[in-house]
């Protein structure tokens, strides 16, 4: 099992962040083995930012993405530069609070509000963990636990509980939104 990911925005999302957080929950908290890679224009906020991560069940000889399965957008240039790439048949996630338009693919398009849900637990900061509770959800390619274990880990003290509220929030979205597919 080989999975590639891409989460991709503009900088001071935290996508990055997010990124590592997905990788190391994997590589610290199961037997996966996990690879994060990065890249950032020269802007500290505002500039295009990609975060990219190889999960996989053996030995990752090379650890850059050719064609992401699950691709998590959240700002429109993200959208019209990477969303093309995406593997046949694989997901794209739209944080629809910033991305209007989305290229047409042979994905799976899932469109939510995330920055704007982020607002409604308090701050806007947490938008990332949101994106990583949804991507998380709809892939399943990591226990839920592992993600929390690595979340406590990594974000500053004193915002454990935000981080984690707004984690679960996406895991929740992704549940409805399952739910509403399946009625469909």
């Amino acid at each position: 099992m080989r999975k590639e990911f891409r989460l991709a925005g503009e900088g001071g999302q935290g996508l990055i962040t997010a990124a590592i957080i997905l990788a190391e929950a994997c590589a610290e908290h199961t037997d996966l083995n996990a690879v994060q890679t990065q890249s950032y224009g020269p802007e500290s906020r505002g500039g295009a930012s990609r975060a990219d991560v190889i999960i996989a069940d053996e030995d990752i000889d090379y650890p850059e993405i050719k064609r992401p399965e699950a691709l998590l957008v959240m700002a429109q240039e993200a959208s019209d530069l990477y969303v093309p790439g995406v593997a046949d048949g694989g997901t794209v996630i739209v944080d629809t609070t910033y991305v209007k338009s989305v290229p047409a693919v042979n994905a799976r398009i899932i469109r939510y509000p995330i920055s704007e849900k982020a607002r409604e637990l308090g701050r806007e900061i947490v938008a990332n963990m949101v994106a990583l509770g949804l991507l998380v959800g709809v892939t399943k390619v990591v226990p839920e636990d592992a993600v929390v274990a690595a979340i406590v880990d990594r974000v500053p003290r004193g915002t454990e509980d935000l981080n984690k509220k707004a984690f679960y929030a996406g895991i929740e979205a992704a549940k409805e939104l399952q739910s509403r597919e399946e009625g469909d």
